[in-house]
């Protein structure tokens, strides 16, 4: 069994959706720069509790923690926008809006990975990663 996914993100975004649907607190998956700064904003706009980068024998996890003991998740959907077989952009006028304002959107920007409310700040465009609410 391969570990290597062809869509990490995608990937990632699986397993926080099952997690939260079997009641879990915390998700481990490999690490890479781009599901860290995903899990980060998340953990920004505080949809996610944590994230913490872990080495074992020098391989690098990402352990989020989607809650603490006793709360209910705050991640109520999260859907990949953009796929590798379809790629969707926006310009920075054209960054949706999720659930009025109550959700975000991620984008893969020229200047990093954000959210589309800093995206729009910024005036810049880019890839659509998913959204959460």
């Amino acid at each position: 069994m391969s570990l290597v996914s062809t869509d990490p993100i995608a990937d990632m975004l699986a397993r926080i959706r099952n997690a939260l649907a079997v009641n879990k607190y915390e998700v481990y998956l490999p690490h890479s720069n781009a599901k860290e700064a995903v899990a980060k904003i998340l953990a920004e706009t505080d949809f996610i509790s944590g994230v913490d980068v872990d080495t074992t024998d020098n391989k690098k996890t990402l352990r989020l923690t989607l809650a603490q003991d006793g709360q209910n998740a705050r991640i109520t959907e999260i859907v990949r926008l953009s796929r590798p077989g379809r790629r969707a952009y926006a310009k920075a006028k054209e960054i949706p809006v999720v659930k009025r304002g109550r959700g975000i959107v991620i984008v893969s920007t020229s200047k990093g990975i954000m959210s589309g409310q800093d995206a729009k700040k910024n005036q810049i465009g880019g890839e659509l990663i998913c959204k959460v609410y």
